[in-house]
């Protein structure tokens, strides 16, 4: 993964103004229950809708929907949060207005231009983002987010969102989250070499710097191996950690990568732990031939608990989805990215801006979300900035469960010394 150049953030800069869109013009409005409107809410109803007598909210989606390392994650994440969404409108809408998150879908095969390219064609016809998947894919996007006034909530935890107003990111960011992996491991496994093993920009660097803090900190050695994205492109990195033999390595990758990795890695005689972070792992490399090599070295870090938890936001999200579907994490995390846009929508209708800017001010003013006990208290603290960072993670070991609903849980809700010390005063992945 690596930053989209100079080049696409002035072509984003050139697009001047919003588009025709289906919300009304640029003007403000007013709608029907008092809230100012402006661009991606109409009077007519959603498309589909039973309540004829709801005005329409429309939220875009661009995700990794067919061909990008993620799609396996990225299709359930897609699937929950429309029916989240759907969720909200059978409980009553917002405000008089029913909301859409299934128009607007688009696939960014995990690409900043074409990110870039299907948040253009529909920008003008949103009032916000309920998804944009990735970090240097909503990097591509975000200066003219800032300027259209674009509210976003990320598939992503790069600690860069701690630092925009327009992102309404949840649970504890890939540099934190390392950090926690690495105190983790500094009490269980006594490491004395910690390798960082990682794709380039903001998603792979975030977890390596928050490796290196940790590492540092700990007077452990650190290594810094970078890889790229690929099933056919790992033998350098395989290779740096038969010869090297760290003790622990934190990897951060796509599953595919993560199962030739490990997979290759153990062939060569590594006896060493891996962590994963967050995005790393999908329940199907357990029918890999990298399965053997998974359950014998491998653990996952994680912002928040799995598909079969028995909170009220997990069962509410079992129920919303309905009994056929394959657990899969995608589907936790889609739903649980969806509550603070929720929430921000709420705030924003009853202080009677229901605009692109009156979002955004929304969102900025939240002190806490409520999402339904998937996250601890303390979670969704916008309005407290960088110092409100929710910090903690989890560690689980998902190669010894049965690939669906079973995953064995080691470390629960956590937050290590490094990361309840550290202070967070810019992005880490301009640290590493």
């Amino acid at each position: 993964m690596k930053r989209f150049g100079a080049f696409l953030l002035t072509a984003v800069l050139a697009v001047a103004g919003l588009s025709a869109c289906r919300g009304g013009s640029n003007s403000d409005q007013q709608s029907a229950t008092g809230a100012k409107t402006d661009a991606g809410i109409t009077k007519e109803p959603c498309p589909n809708s039973e309540h004829k007598d709801r005005g329409c909210i429309y939220l875009g989606i661009i995700s990794d929907l067919t061909v990008g390392p993620f799609h396996a994650l990225a299709v359930p994440i897609t699937q929950a949060q429309k029916a989240f969404w759907r969720r909200v409108n059978a409980q009553g809408g917002i405000g008089g207005y029913d909301v859409d998150a299934e128009t607007y879908v688009r696939d960014n095969k995990y690409n900043p231009q074409t990110h870039n390219e299907v948040y253009q064609e529909i920008k003008g016809k949103i009032l916000a983002l309920a998804q944009s998947l990735g970090s240097p894919t909503t990097a591509a996007i975000l200066p003219d987010m800032k300027a259209s006034n674009i509210l976003a909530a990320p598939a992503a935890w790069t600690s860069g969102y701690a630092f925009e107003d327009n992102i309404l990111e949840s649970g504890a960011n890939y540099c934190f989250e390392s950090m926690n992996a690495v105190d983790y491991a500094n009490d269980a496994l006594k490491p004395k070499t910690v390798m960082a093993v990682h794709l380039a920009g903001d998603y792979g660097d975030d977890a390596a710097a928050g490796t290196k803090i940790a590492a540092e900190k700990l007077g452990l050695k650190f290594i810094d191996v970078k890889t790229d994205s690929g099933a056919d492109k790992q033998a350098g990195a395989i290779t740096a950690i038969a010869t090297q033999k760290p003790d622990l390595v934190i990897v951060t990758v796509g599953p595919a990568d993560l199962a030739v990795i490990v997979g290759g890695a153990a062939q060569r005689g590594f006896t060493g732990k891996f962590i994963g972070t967050s995005p790393t792992w999908n329940p199907g490399l357990l029918q890999s031939a990298a399965a053997p090599a998974l359950k014998a070295l491998y653990l996952q870090s994680a912002p928040w608990k799995t598909f079969s938890t028995d909170s009220p936001g997990h069962k509410a999200m079992r129920e919303a989805l309905g009994s056929g579907v394959t657990p899969n994490d995608g589907f936790t995390s889609g739903w649980v990215w969806s509550y603070p846009l929720l929430a921000a929508l709420k705030k924003a209708q009853a202080d009677g801006d229901l605009t692109r800017a009156g979002l955004v001010k929304a969102a900025k003013s939240l002190t806490k979300v409520d999402y339904e006990g998937m996250l601890p208290d303390g979670a969704g603290n916008y309005a407290g900035g960088v110092d409100g960072q929710f910090r903690e993670t989890l560690i689980y070991n998902p190669a010894a469960g049965n690939g669906t609903t079973d995953v064995p849980l080691v470390k629960d809700f956590f937050v290590g010394p490094t990361a309840k010390d550290y202070k967070l005063d810019k992005p880490c992945y301009e640290k590493l």
